[in-house]
């Protein structure tokens, strides 16, 4: 296959003014990008026909088209995204909250919404509970196939560009894996001419890259990060993530006690709870121990069984106990809602049922 062409939206509004001339052609192009959703240079109306043809020999406009997407009951929609090369990878458009009406009718508060985004093709940590693990690790994402991801997702269900919309980095692929091209992504967010997505409404999952944790840290994005923790021993967390014995639990709090942190936020700690594994309260015992000296939030996850799967969903009647505990014990503690059980919401799942389909 031919080399892939970078996308106009691999680029930061000061690197595309230095591509495109005149400067005010840069900035109409950036609106076309982020404001109008554009998807191709057709769309871009007011940019002249010679430059629109001069950019298409080098550059792509959207480098992701929408292969497949399955809607849940509560909102919850899980797309499939096809790439230039015929990679596909997957992207979640979360429901947090409904849209709120006076006894007029009129909206008080709009719905609430996040979009779950991808970094990688596949995954090099290969989490025995995940199934992106399955397919193994294909390439990282670029920087513009990060963003086309918020971009194509908020265009799909007319989200205008100035609503406001959180994003969060835990789809396929382990984020600070792909370092350069996730902080790229996430300073490109932010531009005040495009989606204007500052670094408080940006959250960087991470199954706890210790060493990569305090680089993303070095470069004070003001970005939020969560933990994917799982486990409050090295033995159940080796088994759960191989690349605990890398990175250890003890090197990943050590790493987040150096995290710059908004000092009215608090760090979270996802906990994937697994049926027979982490769902005792030894464990949320260990957990409070562990947290000490760290102002964390906890939100706790039901593990969403796929076919195959070794593992079991927890209890109700165990998530509440294990929250209950860790509140009893000076944690602020959620439990997650599982959202689109009804669809193909696991991460990897509608990719991979999706290629027994085509099979």
């Amino acid at each position: 296959m031919s080399e892939l062409k970078p996308s106009l939206m691999d680029y930061t509004q000061k690197e595309l003014t230095k591509l495109v001339k005149p400067a005010f052609r840069a900035k109409q192009i950036y609106s076309w990008l982020y404001h109008n959703y554009a998807s191709s240079y057709e769309d871009m109306k007011n940019i002249p026909k010679n430059l629109k043809e001069e950019l298409s020999q080098k550059y792509i406009v959207n480098p992701l088209t929408i292969a497949n997407k399955e809607e849940s009951i509560d909102g919850t929609i899980k797309y499939l995204l096809e790439l230039q090369d015929g990679k596909t990878m997957e992207a979640v458009w979360l429901k947090m909250k409904d849209e709120q009406l006076d006894c007029n009718g009129e909206v008080v508060q709009e719905a609430k919404y996040t979009i779950c985004v991808s970094t990688q093709v596949g995954c090099k940590v290969g989490c025995t509970f995940c199934l992106t693990a399955k397919g193994g690790f294909t390439r990282d994402l670029s920087a513009g196939e990060i963003v086309a991801q918020v971009v194509t997702l908020k265009k799909d269900n007319n989200h205008k560009h100035n609503r406001k919309i959180n994003i969060v980095y835990m789809g396929m692929g382990e984020p600070l894996d792909n370092l350069t091209n996730l902080t790229k992504a996430i300073e490109i967010f932010k531009e005040d001419e495009g989606l204007c997505i500052s670094g408080k409404r940006q959250t960087v999952s991470t199954s706890g890259l210790s060493s990569k944790i305090d680089k993303l840290g070095e470069m004070d994005l003001g970005v939020h990060i969560a933990i994917s923790l799982h486990a409050v021993d090295d033995k159940l967390r080796s088994e759960l993530i191989p690349m605990n014995k890398a990175h250890n639990i003890q090197s990943i709090i050590d790493a987040v006690k150096r995290f710059p942190i908004d000092t009215r936020k608090r760090v979270m700690f996802e906990y994937l709870v697994i049926k027979g594994k982490n769902d005792d309260l030894d464990s949320a015992k260990k957990l409070v121990k562990l947290l000490t000296g760290i102002k964390a939030k906890v939100n706790l996850i039901y593990f969403n069984p796929y076919p195959g799967t070794d593992y079991d969903r927890p209890s109700r009647e165990d998530m509440v106990s294990f929250q209950e505990y860790l509140i009893k014990h000076g944690l602020l503690c959620t439990i997650r809602d599982s959202k689109g059980i009804d669809i193909s919401a696991a991460c990897g799942q509608l990719k991979e049922k999706t290629k027994n389909e085509v099979i």
